[in-house]
């Protein structure tokens, strides 16, 4: 038998494979009905146990493969149910009280890390323009005064084009469960900034945030700087001209050097030219603006095989692209257990996106929305 005679042999097996999974599909169709009208949970955790260990023993050598097949088969036939139902669940409740304009009046105070001429600073002036920005010491205390009422919102990197997440926000998100408002992508230029009597050459360290030493990285190796860290990189510049040392300098943005009266040594110091920060705003209240494009999700995975492939084979079956995954360690004492944080493109006024988060609220052992957004690229 060669190759054409196989294939067609596969297309044969295809063509009865088709035809008996749109049967199933129909059958998925009648279960959902029988179950609405008896007033029956859509998920039942242990059939689908029973079923895919019965399908994995049944299938021989290819019991794992045949594993996969099957609980992706449920899950589409999980979603048609979820469709047909529209089942009750708190999240439709909370979708439809949320309101749709973030707030911007002369009167109200952003919450941000850092001092004048950081990189959030821009990013806030950018999303608040006519705002108060209030400045704090760390990530925790932005969360703190949006906790508390004494900030209205804040504003925090998440992520950088070329040094990745910044993690220790990500950690925050997951503890305080704020919902996310909106974001912005903010082009970051790194600059070598140091006192006016000093020269490139007399340099030989330099500071700045671990993050924007990360984006440096290369310039920093090739210059053989020592790196040292600062909590902001507006900070590193206020500290290089407080200390007045020759061979020390600061990386941060063109606005910080000139706010603290230093010289520009080199522009353009990050490994990447088209470097950029994302940075998010919180809200204690949930807001989804009209044409919001991006939601967040944080969410536990049960202890059982393929559990997370099941969950991401959820958003494929729905047709929708994900953008970020972010695993951290659960702050509970327990070693190697994770909170997932996740980003995928959607509107909440599409129903089977509602319909498949509703799902995803009630079949996993911790889930919560985060919020659904416009995510905007500044130029």
């Amino acid at each position: 038998m060669d190759l054409k005679d196989i294939r067609q042999e596969i297309d044969c097996i295809d063509k009865q494979l088709l035809s008996l999974f749109t049967e199933r599909m129909k059958c998925s169709i009648q279960v959902a009905r029988y179950k609405k009208e008896h007033n029956l949970p859509i998920f039942n955790s242990i059939r689908e146990k029973e079923i895919l260990n019965k399908v994995e023993k049944e299938g021989g050598e290819f019991g794992y493969q045949t594993r996969v097949l099957f609980s992706d088969m449920i899950e589409l036939s999980k979603g048609i149910q979820y469709d047909i139902m529209g089942a009750e669940n708190p999240l439709r409740k909370v979708f439809a009280n949320a309101q749709n304009t973030v707030r911007k009046e002369k009167n109200m105070k952003i919450a941000l890390q850092g001092i004048e001429g950081a990189n959030s600073h821009e990013a806030t002036n950018r999303l608040f323009p006519e705002c108060q920005p209030i400045f704090y010491k760390s990530f925790e205390k932005v969360f703190k005064a949006v906790e508390s009422g004494e900030a209205d919102y804040g504003v925090l990197p998440v992520e950088n084009s070329s040094a990745g997440s910044v993690s220790a926000v990500y950690d925050l998100i997951l503890k305080y469960r704020f919902y996310i408002v909106e974001a912005l992508n903010l082009p970051i230029d790194h600059c070598l900034c140091g006192l006016r009597q000093s020269e490139l050459e007399d340099i030989e360290q330099v500071w700045s945030h671990p993050q924007a030493l990360s984006q440096c990285s290369d310039f920093i190796s090739e210059h053989n700087l020592k790196a040292v860290n600062c909590t902001n990189t507006a900070v590193a510049a206020k500290n290089i001209a407080q200390e007045k040392r020759l061979n020390c300098a600061a990386i941060c943005t063109e606005k910080a050097c000139t706010e603290y009266g230093l010289k520009v040594l080199m522009k353009s110091c990050q490994n990447y030219k088209n470097n950029s920060t994302r940075f998010i705003v919180i809200s204690r209240q949930l807001i989804i603006p009209e044409n919001s494009d991006k939601i967040s999700l944080c969410f536990s995975l049960p202890h059982s095989k393929g559990a997370l492939y099941t969950v991401l084979g959820r958003f494929n079956a729905n047709g929708l692209n994900i953008t970020k995954l972010e695993s951290r360690p659960r702050d509970n004492g327990t070693p190697f257990e994770y909170l997932f944080y996740l980003d995928f493109d959607g509107n909440t006024e599409s129903q089977n996106v509602i319909n498949m988060l509703c799902a995803l609220s009630e079949e996993l052992p911790e889930f919560s929305f985060l919020g659904n957004y416009k995510e905007e690229n500044y130029h």
